[in-house]
Order: C-alpha cells, then structure tokens, then sequence
C-alpha cells in the first residue's frame, strides 16, 4: 500500500498526477489530507475540480504556530499509518505537512518518498528550507526534479542509489489540469480580459507579507507596473496577504484585488497573462512551462532552473526594483527550453514506488 500525504492546494495539484497513476494502475493507496491551510469543504471542491478522488482521511489542522501545526500533523498522521501499515509513504515539497508526514512515517519504520527532492534556496531563514533539508536526509527515495537538485543532494552526501531524477509533477500536472480547465471554466470571459494584455500577481510568503515595510513596497511596485503599462493587474489575494493588508493599515490603489481562484481558474489567467509577479516557487515552475514570463518577487529562488532558461528574473521586493524588472521581463520571448521534463514524472514516481512495495 502507498501513504499519499498532502495538506495545502499546491500540493495536490503536485501530486494529482500521481494519484490519477495510482487510479489508472488500480494500486492499493490512499489519500491522508491534513487540512494544514484549508478547511476539509473549501478543499473538497478543489478535488471536485481536478477530477480527483476525495482523501480518505482529513485531520484539519489548520493554522498555527510551526511547533504546534507540525505536532498535531505528526500525531494524525502516525494514528492513520498506525491503522494502514503503508509500506511506502509520499510527501512532496517543503510545507510543515511534507517534513511532519515524512518524520512520522520514518520513526515508525514506514519508507518515505520525497517528491521534489533535492531543491536548495540557501536561505536558512525560510521555514521551507529548513523542512526541505530534514525531508531529503529521512528519505529513502528521493525523486529530483532536475539535475540541479540531484546534484544538491549528492552534496550534502545522499547515496545516489536513493535518488531518481524523474523531472517535476508539475509539467504533469499543467498539462493535465490545462485540457480539464478548457472543458470546465472561462475566466477571461468573466473578468473581461484580453490575452497578454493584463499581469498576475500572487503574494504569500512569510518574509513579503508579515513585514509592514516589504509588503507596502511590493504594492507600490505593483501600482507602478499597473501606471507604466496601462493594463489591469489581476491580484487574487492570499488570506494571509489579505489579513495582513488590514491590520498593517496599507492603502491600494489601481490593482484588481480578487478573491482567490480556483487552480483552473488561475491556470487560465497564468497561461494568457502578459507576465506574473509572484514569491510562490510553484508559479515560478508553471509560468516556465507555460512560456509566460515571470518576476518573482524574492531576492533568492530554490528554482535557479528558471533563472538559467531567461524564463524568470528575481526583482526583489523593493519597488523601484520591480518596476525596473517587469520591464524587461515583460518583453521576453518564449522560446526557453522547459528545464521539468516531459511530463511523465507521475509515471515514474509511481513505478518507482510499485516496484518499492515487492521488496
């Protein structure tokens, strides 16, 4: 049996390719939801959305301070492997439900596969490199995305028996989700939008959006791209972003602040945008497969991939800095080479994992 341990929406779109393996290849798994950002009913339609089987468990966690969200993560988690006995378990990427799942079913014995292994920001500051870190050392198979992360691992002196370099999920996961957003939703339509002629922009992260300072930057910069170039900046806000917009008291003004969309929603918007500005690793890796240019607005990237290929530049979160970045991000061509494979990395993770469970 295989443990698929997930807790916030990134993560399912991530592993949605891997469960519709375990569906196509009638594998015995099932789905531990922690509910570490969402309640089980605003999640239960993300799944209805993708297509995707509802979890077999929801420990709804919620929010929390690190310490006490990764304690009541653990204890869920050990309770549910304590009942199912999976022989392997899957995690994927840096959140506080990845190193909790993963620590759980190491100490019990229970091998640990870690997807998106082998990503390095060298920024010990963030949260997420430090769960990054203690995932890829308890892991016994580890499946980097790229030969940048594999080469971070065999760094830091990880067997490269344990590693697989598989690409990323999420060119799976885009192309797939892309045909069931065609089928399903017209965000363009309802928002009045006309391709490449608006900006995204997503915002989230601990460092821009808790510090007064950083986040009244990073709006002022926006407002700038948004007089500069005359075109509406699509900005759906994070709860995070949003609660900490109120209570630091920063105006905004000329942005279109929407509410959260749903991914086939946002994918639509990312696929036809001009170009996004974002902090979130995952919409640095979209926006390089999708061939729209990006800005991530951080002064460090665990996705030097994007760097490397001109799909992205790192514009920091001063104002005068993202004005100047979007000019000359917003006038790149597409012709980058995709550096996350060729989206058959669910195939091989699960291969990997199959053949795992007859040792």
């Amino acid at each position: 049996m295989i443990g698929i341990i997930l807790g916030t929406r990134p993560e399912i779109i991530k592993m949605s390719p891997v469960i519709r393996e375990c569906e196509r290849r009638g594998l015995d798994y099932f789905i531990l939801h922690t509910g570490q950002h969402y309640s089980p009913e605003m999640d239960r339609v993300f799944f209805e959305e993708l297509e995707l089987p509802d979890p077999d468990y929801n420990l709804d966690v919620g929010p929390g301070t690190h310490a006490s969200q990764t304690a009541k993560i653990m204890t869920g988690v050990e309770d549910v492997l304590m009942k199912e006995s999976p022989e392997i378990v899957l995690v994927q990427g840096d959140t506080n439900t990845a190193m909790a799942g993963a620590l759980a079913a190491s100490k019990l014995h229970v091998r640990v596969g870690h997807i998106e292994a082998g990503l390095r920001s060298f920024n010990r500051q963030m949260p997420e490199e430090i769960n990054r870190v203690l995932i890829d050392h308890i892991s016994d198979y580890l499946f980097a995305p790229t030969e940048n992360a594999r080469k971070n691992l065999i760094s830091e002196g990880i067997e490269g028996s344990k590693i697989c370099t598989t690409g990323n999920t999420i060119v799976d996961a885009v192309y797939q989700n892309l045909e069931i957003s065609k089928r399903k939703v017209n965000v363009l339509k309802d928002l009045d939008l006309k391709p490449r002629e608006y900006f995204l922009v997503t915002a989230h992260r601990q460092e821009n959006v808790d510090n007064r300072g950083r986040l009244k930057e990073i709006l002022k910069g926006l407002e700038s791209v948004q007089k500069e170039f005359s075109m509406p900046v699509v900005f759906p806000v994070h709860p995070r972003t949003e609660k900490r917009i109120k209570e630091l008291g920063i105006g905004v003004n000329g942005l279109n602040l929407t509410k959260p969309f749903g991914f086939l929603e946002f994918l639509q918007l990312e696929s036809q945008a001009r170009l996004v500005l974002t902090d979130s690793g995952g919409v640095q890796e979209e926006t390089c497969i999708l061939g729209v240019p990006c800005a991530t607005m951080r002064y460090d990237t665990e996705r030097p991939e994007t760097l490397d290929v001109g799909s992205n530049i790192l514009v920091g979160a001063d104002s005068t800095s993202i004005l100047a970045g979007v000019r000359a991000a917003a006038t790149r061509e597409s012709g980058w080479m995709n550096p996350y494979g060729d989206g058959i990395a669910g195939k091989m993770i699960v291969m990997v994992c199959a053949a795992a469970r007859s040792r």
